[in-house]
């Protein structure tokens, strides 16, 4: 066999083309026109000697050896944007302050400790972190006020850079006493949609996410009917644990509640509440320096896992 080198814009499109779930949302992601996504991919299947996807009316899904191979792909991916981080570090000055924007989800649960790699590699790294709402932190990246955002929100900007490094999934969680805590059956769709919910405030990313699940489950009949809008998820899971009412939050904000207790968690059948975690922002496709190493740190848990 005649070795070459895939091309890394190439496997970068298969790996968003297994993450989007059609050819054509892959080749939108990476900024690639649809009949050079086409071409691309077939020239890496021809590159690698197996058929990567198994392209279909409804999209386009990874063969199982284009499963087996996408996690290297991912991979080769990372190392080389660490690549080009150190690349851009040891070729220009290296800038002492990085300022970063987080959603409150990800501040609270996975930002401590992608920072805490971060500042072991650059610890006289001046780090500003702005955390608010999704809608908000895209703002702050569209208008250059922050180097990179990590937001949940689905709903991406047009003219963001986007990248998954982390995956989440929300809970719907009620209080001890609450009617829904004693079901001996999975909550439906309709149920949940129908009840009253302590819910984020609209533009927060956990209850867009919230919003598109309903949507997807019940089309034209999943509008939201809040009993609570609150800016936190503390204060969203202390009104459920007080009896406000059901909630959809998070995982990494309700787990600890439900282990000791506080909280119940409320399983549902037809709805799916998975979501990933994205870092956003401006300009070249490849994110490089101090910004690009954070979001590097913060996908490798993920690219990991899977």
């Amino acid at each position: 066999m005649t070795w070459t080198w895939p091309d890394l814009a190439s496997l970068e499109l298969f790996t968003a083309v297994a993450e989007e779930g059609s050819l054509s949302a892959g080749a939108r992601r990476v900024g690639m026109a649809q009949p050079n996504a086409s071409r691309a991919m077939a020239r890496l299947e021809q590159q690698l000697g197996v058929a990567l996807l198994d392209r279909r009316t409804g999209g386009s899904r990874p063969t199982a050896a284009g499963a087996e191979l996408l996690r290297d792909g991912q991979a080769v991916l990372l190392a080389a944007r660490a690549l080009l981080d150190r690349a851009g570090a040891l070729g220009t000055e290296r800038r002492g302050h990085l300022r970063v924007g987080a959603s409150l989800t990800v501040a609270e649960y996975l930002m401590p400790g992608w920072l805490t790699a971060f500042k072991r590699i650059h610890p006289d790294v001046q780090v500003e972190l702005d955390v608010e709402n999704s809608g908000h932190i895209f703002g702050q990246v569209a208008q250059g006020h922050a180097d990179v955002g990590f937001v949940e929100s689905p709903n991406i900007p047009a003219g963001l850079r986007r990248l998954v490094v982390a995956a989440d999934r929300l809970a719907v969680v009620v209080a001890p006493d609450h009617a829904w805590a004693r079901r001996g059956t999975p909550l439906a769709a309709a149920d949940l949609a129908a009840a009253p919910l302590v819910v984020r405030e609209p533009g927060s990313g956990t209850r867009l996410a919230l919003e598109r699940a309903l949507d997807r489950a019940l089309p034209g009949r999943g509008q939201l009917r809040p009993a609570l809008e609150l800016r936190s998820n503390a204060a969203v899971r202390i009104a459920v644990a007080a009896g406000a009412g059901a909630a959809v939050l998070s995982d990494f904000a309700v787990r600890t509640a439900v282990e000791r207790g506080e909280l119940v968690e409320v399983p549902v059948a037809g709805l799916r509440l998975e979501r990933r975690i994205r870092a956003v922002w401006k300009g070249a496709r490849v994110l490089d320096g101090m910004p690009g190493e954070l979001v590097t740190l913060a996908g490798a848990g993920y690219t990991r896992s899977r």
